[in-house]
């Protein structure tokens, strides 16, 4: 590629090259032929959301394709200007200066053809509810993203030290929402001196290596390989405490060797060890109205005499919150709530699929009939049922789509289905919040293991340091 490059001449290049045709890739983005072919020829602007998406399937640098769609924008915008040097200079001040920015933060941005709308917001206080102030109990968190399993704890009082993403939107999210203390980074260039210790360690470490979806390297990858950060920090930081979450397919991932040696690395580390338990719960068990299916992973100090018991279920399949409960009201919510503008083939096969159903609802005699896909494709929610698991990327119709009209959820809306409170402002791009809330562990849910561990920390550690 060079600096003259369009974006739809990318495209075009990338398909043509992997001997894709039109209609593949048309599928991906959820347009027609016609569409996607104007795109390549430069007669159409394409969306930020597709740049994303075709990123993902060529499986190409996504900085590669963002710098030129940008720039093909700004060229667009520029290219009859007399002044245009000068804009591009002022420009360069403006974005050093937003960067800067201390008492306003950036709350969505806003996709529309030709320009990127940020709204502004001044910081706001968020405190812990039910009066749980008083536990003297502290946290550090790994793997934090946005801050949903730290958000359980916060509001159960606990004083959460420090915490780390390499996600720097997503920290942007948590520092909005629940503290200055995290810091952007990668956890494998930290020097671990500079966390501090505390009483619990909370983490998820990368599920995508692991998960059912995906194609799976399990703890042979880089990515899967992370955790051993979190077990280094076990072994130096020596908590009383840790919760580790991940996905189902860790249980099964390299054949059921990767769960096992995981267990064994954590088992023997500190000064003590740790006594191991492996949950596979369902968070909708315990008040999410979302069937999301995670492990915890929880070790407790092996000098701590009494074994910890994950919670008693507070919700079963006959009183489960169902997605039309939580669902209620959100039209009134300010924030996170854009509505995206899709395809009309998109609506018209939406209107084919009843509350509940999938894309496999679609009759075969039907043009818009679509195959071999997996469950998730055009999942339209039930309103008298919790929703199924909301998941963090995807194009190809993995959205989520609401029970009553033909559209993808909000944001908003997802993140009532984790349970995060309407004053939980997400930072970031309509794709960034979806990312962020979608690989977040539902607050709701982790506030009542939370609860359980302060109860039996507070009971439990009068004699151990």
């Amino acid at each position: 590629m060079n600096n003259k490059t369009k974006f739809g001449e990318l495209i075009k290049e990338l398909r043509v090259n992997r001997e894709l045709p039109l209609r593949k890739v048309a599928e991906v983005l959820e347009i027609d032929t016609s569409t996607l072919s104007k795109i390549e020829k430069g007669e159409r602007k394409a969306s930020r959301e597709m740049v994303k998406t075709l990123s993902g399937f060529f499986k190409k640098e996504h900085e590669e394709l963002l710098v030129t769609f940008l720039s093909d924008k700004i060229a667009y915008e520029l290219q009859d200007e007399t002044c245009s040097k000068s804009v591009l200079k002022v420009a360069e001040e403006k974005i050093k200066y937003y960067a800067k920015a201390k008492d306003t933060e950036l709350v969505s941005k806003v996709e529309e053809p030709q320009l990127e709308i940020f709204r502004l917001r001044k910081r706001f206080s968020f405190t812990p509810r039910n009066g749980a102030t008083k536990n003297p109990l502290t946290v550090v968190s790994l793997f934090t993203g946005c801050g949903g399993m730290d958000l359980g704890f916060f509001k159960e009082g606990f004083k959460i030290l420090w915490a780390n993403d390499i996600d720097p939107v997503a920290c942007e999210t948590y520092r909005r929402n629940i503290g200055e203390h995290i810091v952007a980074g990668d956890i494998t260039k930290i020097n671990y001196n500079s966390i501090p210790k505390s009483d619990i360690l909370l983490g998820g470490f990368p599920c995508q290596d692991f998960s059912v979806i995906w194609k799976r390297g399990g703890i042979n990858t880089e990515r899967g390989n992370l955790y051993r950060n979190f077990v280094e920090i076990v072994e130096q930081k020596n908590p009383k405490l840790f919760i580790a979450e991940n996905v189902k397919g860790i249980l099964s991932a390299n054949n059921g060797k990767a769960i096992k040696q995981i267990v064994e690395d954590f088992s023997t580390r500190g000064k003590y060890g740790y006594d191991i338990s492996v949950n596979l719960i369902n968070f909708a068990d315990y008040g999410t109205p979302q069937l999301r299916q995670r492990v915890l992973i929880i070790g407790t100090r092996k000098d701590l005499k009494e074994k910890f018991v994950i919670p008693a279920r507070t919700h079963t399949p006959q009183n489960y919150v169902s997605a039309g409960k939580a669902l209620e009201g959100v039209e009134k919510v300010k924030y996170n709530n854009e509505h995206q503008n899709i395809q009309p083939s998109t609506k018209e096969k939406l209107k084919l699929i009843p509350a509940g159903g999938n894309f496999s609802d679609i009759p075969k005699s039907s043009p818009h009939y679509v195959k071999g896909m997996i469950s998730h494709v055009y999942r339209r929610l039930h309103p008298e049922k919790p929703s199924t698991t909301i998941i963090a990327a995807g194009g190809g119709g993995t959205w989520g789509y609401h029970f009553d009209e033909p559209r993808p959820l909000t944001n908003r809306e997802r993140a009532r289905l984790f349970g995060y409170p309407d004053d939980f402002i997400f930072v970031g791009s309509i794709t960034d919040v979806r990312r962020q809330i979608g690989n977040s562990v539902a607050p709701v849910g982790i506030q009542v293991f939370a609860k359980q561990i302060k109860n039996y920390l507070l009971k439990h550690i009068e004699n151990v340091y």
